[in-house]
């Protein structure tokens, strides 16, 4: 039997990277209180988990610039995974997550023949910030899907505090998060094993590339 199919417990997304993976922080992440998933993609724990750990510092990273997380595993459930940014309107210590302020910024899908996802077995995903993306501070999240339990799609989340400097002037069209992707989404309901898929679509809004 393979374990992919029922294990239920995973992973913890726990340290944001910067400066091109230079700079490490554990600080900056609010972290899930245990690896148990979020299992209903319209409750509020969709936003950062259940009781998450309270951040103690924001960093501060350049538009423009790599970042990402951290898993203190490898991804060993298939499925997607997805970062979005979050436009604090204060702080991104006071912040919430509530409102229509987040967008994505990256997103880790399917290749085929054979298929599997292109984050699957990677221990850190890592993106670009849009050079055109205001300064200010927002919350960074990460999510990855886990696929393995055909109709019961389970997600990893974390969040880190960050201030971008340097920015530009775009708007970027934005979503509420519960509320950006609905649970009869085609990309969380597939059945990955039986029949295989020969297409698949990450689940939420379109990638901004600035």
């Amino acid at each position: 039997m393979n374990v992919l199919h029922f294990h239920a417990a995973s992973n913890i997304w726990t340290t944001l990277v910067t400066g091109g993976g230079a700079n490490l922080s554990k600080a900056a992440v609010r972290t899930p209180g245990n690896n148990s998933p979020v299992t209903d993609v319209e409750s509020p724990d969709i936003t950062c988990n259940v009781n998450p750990s309270a951040a103690t510092e924001t960093v501060s990273v350049a538009a423009g610039s790599r970042i990402g997380f951290l898993l203190d595993n490898t991804l060993y459930h298939q499925g997607p995974a997805a970062i979005y940014l979050g436009t604090a309107p204060t702080t991104a210590a006071a912040w919430d997550g509530s409102g229509a302020n987040w967008f994505k910024i990256a997103k880790w899908g399917a290749t085929f023949d054979p298929f599997g996802f292109t984050d699957y077995n990677l221990s850190a995903l890592n993106t670009t910030i849009p050079a055109s993306v205001p300064s200010g501070e927002y919350l960074l999240r990460i999510e990855q899907i886990g696929l393995h339990s055909a109709g019961a799609p389970q997600w990893f989340i974390s969040w880190a505090q960050i201030a971008i400097t340097g920015g530009g002037s775009a708007n970027p069209s934005k979503v509420s998060i519960p509320g950006y992707v609905s649970s009869n989404d085609p990309g969380l309901t597939v059945n990955i094993y039986n029949p295989v898929p020969t297409a698949y679509t990450v689940p939420g809004p379109a990638v901004f590339t600035g």
